[in-house]
């Protein structure tokens, strides 16, 4: 990635690929409509795509890293016969009911924290003020605002579609923090505009 870029961050399950419960069958594996055209687009834009994960169920021993890896190269496969690339991903196991050395509460790469996105402004050289996140959960959008992005979205596929959802965002918009509310992932990027977007004052304190 470009040094400086702005950068797109979305959550994956629930926004790219369809919400089951503590995924990790490859065979549940399933784009949600539209997402890997979408992604293609942005491809082509040269918006770099980072993936931004909560995965719990590594750190609660419900599943391991090899089932977490066999999922992600299967949604890679789906979204490559659309054109589509994700540049890269962040993944957090750790959980307060976490077994052995994933038992951390409040871990700053869980979300809402905002550790996986300062990690990839880090790696990547992202710039936070001009970039986005889109997700089904208001933690996705949390973990948004308290790294310093332009803004983000929640999309109803998931849990986006839940009251308890749409009534956390809503405390979240600020003069440095925009919010938005989309049916899907596909529908929030066609809203999207192409990158890079320029950098938005921060409120002097």
């Amino acid at each position: 990635m470009e040094a400086g870029r702005s950068a797109l961050f979305l959550d994956r399950d629930g926004a790219v690929v369809e919400e089951r419960h503590y995924l990790r069958s490859v065979a549940d594996v399933a784009l949600t409509q539209g997402a890997g055209e979408a992604i293609a687009r942005l491809n082509l834009q040269g918006v770099p795509i980072v993936l931004i994960t909560n995965q719990a169920g590594v750190g609660r021993d419900i599943f391991t890293w090899d089932n977490f890896m066999a999922v992600q190269d299967e949604m890679h496969r789906q979204l490559a016969r659309h054109g589509a690339a994700i540049d890269a991903v962040y993944a957090c196991a750790y959980h307060e009911h976490g077994k052995a050395g994933y038992a951390v509460a409040n871990h700053p790469w869980r979300k809402p924290n905002p550790g996986m996105i300062e990690a990839a402004r880090t790696d990547l050289g992202a710039d936070l003020g001009r970039s986005w996140v889109i997700g089904d959960r208001a933690t996705d959008l949390q973990a948004g605002r308290a790294a310093g992005l332009r803004g983000g979205t929640l999309v109803a596929t998931g849990y986006g579609s839940d009251a308890a959802e749409i009534a956390a965002i809503g405390e979240l918009s600020s003069d440095t923090f925009a919010i938005s509310r989309a049916a899907s992932l596909a529908e929030a990027i066609a809203e999207f505009p192409a990158g890079p977007w320029p950098a938005i004052r921060r409120a002097e304190r």
